[in-house]
C-alpha cells in the first residue's frame, strides 16, 4: 500500500548570509493529491545531491536559473525509482531515474525533464550524483573546454578536496598535467596525494600557505577556480602567458552580503590570460562524451569518488551548511529512501 502522506522541504525565507535553521521548512503534503499526467511519472525520491549553487538558487537576483520562491521545494537534483507512469509515458514501473526532483520524498516529474539511468561497469547509481552527473560534467567541460588544458601544462585547482575539485585534478592527471590542488584540512591534502595522485596538495590553512603555493606552482596554465576572493586573487598573481582561469564557482563569497572585488586582475593583461565563466547546461548535447571518458576512468580505477551520505530528507536543510565550512568529506548527499523499497508495494 502507498503511504497516506509524505514530506517535502521548502524554502521558508531567504537568508542575507549563512543558511540559517528557519531558511527551509518542512510540509507534510497528502499522497493521494498526487495525479500523474499523460507523459509523466511518479517518482520515489532515493538521493538528493548537495551542491554549492544551491546557495545561489535561493537569492532573488537574475541567474541562469529563477530563484527558487518562497513556500517552493527546494530545487535539487537527485535520483529516484518510478512508481507508476502515465499514459503515454516512456518509462516503466522500478526503472532507476534522475531528475530535478526537489527537497521531497516523492514527484510526480514530465518523462522530458527525466533520465534513465544505467550504471555502467565499475559505477554504482550513486554516481550520477556525483562523476556520471552534474558534477562530472561541470569538472569536465569546465576543464577541457573553458580550461583547454594540455599535457606537460601546470593546473591548479581550488577547492580541490569537494566533488567537482576532485574529479578535475584526476581529469587532470589523465590529461598529462602537472596537478596541484588546495584543500583546507591535512587528511584532505593526504587523500588528494595518496588516493588521487596529485602532484602537490597545499593546505590553505596554513601559516606558510602564500609562500608554499609560490614554491609549489611556479607559474601555472590553468587555474580552475571554485573558491573566489582571496584565493582567486593570489591564482592572479602566479599566470603564464597565455593561462586560462576557469571561473566554476566562488564558495567563499556565497554566504557574503557584500563580496570584495579582484585586486590582482591587472596581470590577466599583462600574461595575456584569459578569465572565463561557464554554466554546465549549456553543454548538454554533449555530455555523453563525457560520460564515456569518466565511466571509462571508473571502470579502469583510474577515476575515484567518495561520498558523504546525510540520512534522512529531514537533515537536508542542517546538512546543506557543511558545504561552505568543508565540514564533509567528499560528494554530500542525502539519502531519502531505499532504492525499490516501493516496487512490491505498489
Amino acid at each position: 500500500m502507498p503511504p497516506k502522506t509524505f514530506s517535502q522541504v521548502v524554502l521558508r525565507q531567504r537568508p542575507d548570509a549563512d543558511i540559517l535553521p528557519d531558511t527551509f521548512e518542512s510540509r507534510t503534503k497528502v499522497f493521494d493529491e498526487l495525479h500523474v499526467g499523460k507523459s509523466q511519472a511518479l517518482v520515489q525520491v532515493t538521493y538528493l545531491s548537495l551542491d554549492p549553487a544551491m546557495r545561489g538558487w535561493i537569492k532573488d537576483r537574475r541567474s541562469y536559473l529563477p530563484p527558487v520562491k518562497i513556500g517552493e521545494v527546494m530545487r535539487s537534483g537527485g535520483l529516484g525509482v518510478v512508481v507508476s507512469v502515465g499514459e503515454g509515458s516512456k518509462f516503466e514501473k522500478g526503472d532507476l531515474v534522475s531528475g530535478m526532483f526537489g527537497w521531497t520524498e516523492y514527484a510526480v516529474a514530465d518523462d522530458k525533464s527525466m533520465e534513465k539511468i544505467s550504471p555502467p561497469p565499475g559505477s554504482t547509481s550513486l554516481d550520477f550524483l556525483n562523476t556520471l552527473g552534474m558534477t562530472g560534467m561541470t569538472a569536465y567541460f569546465g576543464l577541457h573546454d573553458v580550461g583547454q588544458l594540455k599535457a606537460g601544462e601546470t593546473l591548479v585547482v581550488s577547492g580541490a578536496a569537494g566533488a567537482v575539485g576532485a574529479l578535475v585534478c584526476q581529469l587532470g592527471k589523465r590529461a598529462g598535467a602537472r596537478v596541484i590542488g588546495i584543500a583546507g584540512a591535512p587528511d584532505k591534502c593526504a587523500w588528494l596525494e595518496g588516493d588521487l595522485g596529485v602532484d602537490k596538495a597545499l593546505n590553505y590553512k596554513s601559516p606558510t600557505f602564500r609562500e608554499d603555493f609560490s614554491k609549489a606552482v611556479g607559474y601555472l596554465d590553468v587555474y580552475f577556480d571554485n573558491v573566489g576572493g582571496e584565493m582567486l586573487d593570489l591564482a592572479l598573481s602566479r599566470l603564464n602567458q597565455n593561462a586560462r582561469v576557469v571561473l566554476c564557482g566562488a564558495i567563499s563569497a556565497y554566504n557574503d552580503p557584500k563580496p570584495k572585488g579582484l585586486v590582482g586582475y591587472l596581470n590577466l593583461i599583462s600574461q595575456r590570460a584569459k578569465i572565463q565563466g561557464f554554466i554546465v547546461f549549456d553543454y548538454a548535447k554533449q555530455y555523453p562524451v563525457a560520460v564515456k571518458e569518466i565511466a571509462a576512468g571508473l571502470a579502469d580505477g583510474s577515476i575515484k569518488s567518495k561520498f558523504h551520505i546525510v540520512e534522512g530528507l529531514q537533515n537536508a536543510p542542517s546538512a546543506l551548511p557543511m558545504l561552505f565550512s568543508g565540514a564533509n568529506a567528499g560528494k554530500l548527499v542525502v539519502k531519502v529512501s531505499d532504492e525499490l523499497s516501493m516496487s512490491s508495494k505498489l
